[in-house]
């Protein structure tokens, strides 16, 4: 995919009106400079939701949601990135670069795509008039509204059927192939792979078909459920079957609910469960569990009670581990013996499925219950072998509260980390040094005063000359500092929201964000910057500047130190060196 130009971007959120965005969707109070609300990505009694427009980015001090108008999009209405983009310059009357529309618009994606959708309607037609399929779904309780919900069909009998319909020239045959509704035998005749099947077509998160599967009527004729095999538009492992569905019931989705089958989703949406997905019949992947709760808070997954189902579970307990940030739960229902979610549900209704849902296994549960399964507690050897297995794992867990309670737990069970130090050492060290040391009263580092300044405005940054004297000094945050005020020099028109966006992946995330949401900044020794400062352009310019210049002093200083130090073999251009900088230093202090 194309890269839109970081230009466009600043550009388009500039222009953005954040609050109507994020207003036309969320009920939103304002105070002050800003706006609240209560978080539209979790549940809460009390506002903690906050949008500020002359920042341009949003933040959750429940959750840790934060974001621009782009991210938000991408969140709460579930779009990709290029839809949100086109969506915020819709709302500007601008146009995408053209250059980027033409070389993501692949207009041979465009075709394969238009190929699936027809075969997908061909499927569909001919559902209409077989009764053996229609009987099919109707045994099922599947009613005309949820076969047209998720575009069921049906795959006749017989070699040719998909071909003569739609393979009407080489182009189009050469598509469908490519979409895998081709086999083709030793000799090198096609024909349709799909043959006296009822079709359940998948749609990735746009709604396009991308796949299909197809479940046999005939028991004896091959196997009972058949898949499209990978292709450029469909990866098994990072798409879920029912998904598109969901999110267009939903504005927000509390839960989804993960089974096996196709029929399993169906079964469960048409009992009143419309948050129901599939993982296409493999392993539960990380990029499952991202976009499980990229979604959804909360993810149920449904196995069978054998050694089969424990084991899937399991592997969804890896994938799900590094993902566990805090506010997300896991829980996992085993069925009973004989029992899918398609049967059980219709077995017990609505309300008995929901009793099995509400006694669901935490992860937490799960996760010691099987490392612990077959080891002795009450010895030390049992203890030290469950803290073998436990360690690797809960290392895993992002930092935050549920991985402190996973190693609280393992403490608990084997006293293994009952030495360990004090709350909040789940705070890795180069986090703490952006923190500063305003936690034990002390005041906070001029690199940090700095930092919140830029975060408060980025552009008070273009005052500062091209070549940063300070960034020589070897203090914490100095070179994260630099690292900012380039970016900046680099994208004039960044905003704040960009900036944290910028740095989303790297472990200073986190204090980036707690200083850009300061409602007041602590003071340095010569430089309050408090509420005032933070509501006055001028004034938040004019302490990043101080806090610049004595950063710059002190570098100056540390440089003649480190001649001084050494002056008996200074050569002559060091000489000259230190004799510019005493006298820059004697003309400072007047």
């Amino acid at each position: 995919m194309a890269r839109i130009p970081d230009a466009f971007i600043d550009d388009l959120l500039a222009r953005t009106d954040l609050v109507e965005v994020i207003g036309s969707r969320v009920q939103l109070k304002r105070q002050g400079k800003e706006y609240s609300a209560r978080c539209p990505f979790h549940d809460e009694r009390s506002p903690s939701f906050t949008v500020s427009p002359v920042k341009g980015f949003y933040h959750c001090f429940g959750c840790g949601a934060h974001g621009t108008a782009i991210t938000f999009l991408m969140n709460y209405d579930r779009l990709e990135f290029l839809d949100a983009v086109e969506e915020l310059a819709k709302r500007l009357g601008v146009e995408v670069p053209r250059d980027t529309h033409q070389r993501n618009a692949n207009p041979d994606s465009q075709d394969l795509y238009g190929a699936l959708e027809a075969a997908s309607k061909f499927f569909q037609k001919q559902l209409a008039s077989n009764g053996r399929a229609l009987g099919y779904f109707d045994s099922r309780g599947v009613d005309a509204d949820t076969r047209a919900r998720f575009s069921l069909g049906y795959a006749p009998d017989g070699f040719n059927a998909l071909r003569d319909a739609l393979g009407t020239d080489a182009r189009r045959m050469k598509l469908l192939e490519r979409g895998g509704l081709f086999s083709k035998n030793d000799r090198g005749h096609v024909y349709d792979k799909f043959r006296d099947r009822v079709m359940f077509p998948i749609h990735d998160r746009r709604g396009r078909t991308i796949a299909f599967g197809g479940r046999v009527l005939d028991k004896e004729n091959g196997p009972k459920y058949l898949n499209s095999p990978e292709t450029e538009l469909f990866h098994k492992g990072r798409e879920l079957y029912g998904l598109w569905q969901v999110r267009q019931a939903h504005n927000r989705i509390e839960r989804l609910i993960v089974v096996e089958g196709y029929m399993d989703v169906i079964a469960l949406f048409q009992n009143g469960f419309d948050t129901a997905v599939a993982t296409l019949g493999t392993a539960t992947t990380p990029e499952h569990a991202e976009l499980l709760f990229r979604n959804a808070p909360d993810v149920y997954f449904c196995f069978d009670g054998d050694r089969a189902g424990r084991g899937a579970a399991w592997k969804a307990v890896e994938s799900v581990l590094p993902r566990m940030k805090d506010g997300r739960q896991a829980f996992f229902l085993f069925l009973p013996d004989g029992e899918d979610p398609d049967s059980l549900v219709r077995a017990e209704g609505r309300d008995g499925f929901e009793a099995r849902l509400q006694q669901a296994t935490p992860l937490s549960q799960f996760f010691f219950d099987s490392l612990s399964g077959d080891v002795n507690l009450h010895t030390l050897e049992g203890k030290g072998r469950l803290a073998e297995r436990a360690k690797p794992l809960l290392a895993q867990i992002p930092d935050g509260a549920f991985g402190d309670l996973m190693k609280q737990r393992l403490t608990e069970l084997t006293g293994v980390g009952a030495r360990a130090s004090a709350p909040e050492t789940h705070v890795p060290a180069q986090r703490a040094r952006a923190h500063g040391n305003a936690q034990h009263g002390s005041k906070p580092s001029l690199v940090r005063s700095a930092i919140t300044m830029l975060l408060q405005q980025p552009q008070v940054a273009l005052a500062l000359p091209p070549s940063l004297h300070f960034a020589s000094l070897d203090q914490p945050g100095v070179g994260l500092l630099v690292e900012i005020i380039e970016l900046i020099h680099q994208r004039p028109d960044i905003s704040t929201g960009l900036i944290l966006e910028h740095f989303s992946d790297r472990s200073e995330a986190p204090a980036l964000t707690k200083l850009a949401t300061a409602g007041a900044v602590e003071t340095t020794a010569s430089t309050p910057l408090d509420a005032r400062v933070l509501d006055d352009a001028d004034r938040r310019q004019q302490a990043f500047l101080d806090a610049i210049a004595r950063l710059d002093a002190q570098a100056l200083q540390a440089r003649i130190e480190s001649l001084q130090a050494r002056v008996a073999s200074l050569v002559d251009a060091e000489k000259q060196e230190l004799r510019e900088l005493l006298s820059l230093r004697l003309l400072s202090k007047h």
